[in-house]
């Protein structure tokens, strides 16, 4: 656990830390049927049964951080399905915790970018940002607006382009995340418990949301 616990704080350590589309359907064991992906006024977005209680997971990365890119990798996939099953309420904050350049101005036009997608084309601009990451981390310099703007038309936001290009949200962004108290990305909150190496492992991550003994990892 340590090991993982300083992979990310090496890889992304700051000082800085801590409309509506349906995605409901057949199979799926919400409270209300109804699963909805909600972008809220800081820029966050929350993915849950809006009438469940489920647990809240708080998921905070830098779309510039690679270990943030490795925790995607590992559990999006489950964490998306318990949320469709209504089993937690899942909320998103993109973040730039970077101090140094260029990963400091990568991570802001991503996420300033990200503010221009519409809620059905969120998730696929996501998966394409990370798809895209600048490498190597820490010198290679990425997520152009000409970049950004192609993914976002791709993902199906094709009337996004003037927003990304013109960067539109990045002073909000830049604002939002000088509020966060977290100690690096990713940082992942169940029901105001910071998790560990839990969090990269989908078997343990599950049972940490759902209850159960647990696995060890």
């Amino acid at each position: 656990m340590m090991k993982r616990v300083a992979a990310v704080v090496v890889a992304c350590v700051t000082l800085a830390v801590i409309a509506v589309v349906t995605v409901s359907g057949p199979g799926r064991s919400s409270a209300s049927g109804e699963v909805r992906l909600m972008r809220q006024p800081d820029g966050s977005m929350v993915l849950a049964d809006k009438g469940g209680d489920a647990p809240v997971l708080d998921l905070y990365e830098d779309f510039d951080c690679p270990v943030c890119k490795e925790l995607h990798s590992r559990v999006d996939a489950t964490i998306q399905r318990l949320a469709r099953e209504g089993r937690v309420k899942v909320v998103f904050h993109p973040v730039t915790i970077f101090q140094q350049e260029p990963m400091r101005s990568n991570s802001i036009r991503a996420a300033a970018a990200a503010r221009c997608v519409p809620e059905a084309n969120w998730l696929a601009f996501r998966d394409a940002l990370y798809a895209m990451q600048p490498a190597p981390h820490g010198i290679a310099s990425g997520f152009t607006v000409e970049e950004l703007a192609k993914a976002a038309s791709t993902a199906g936001a094709t009337a996004a382009g003037e927003c990304v290009t013109s960067q539109a949200y990045a002073d909000s962004h830049v604002a939002a995340s000088a509020k966060i108290r977290i100690e690096g990305t990713p940082t992942v909150v169940l029901n105001g418990r910071v998790l560990g190496n839990e969090a990269f492992d989908p078997a343990a991550l599950e049972q940490a949301i759902t209850g159960g003994t647990g696995v060890t990892v």
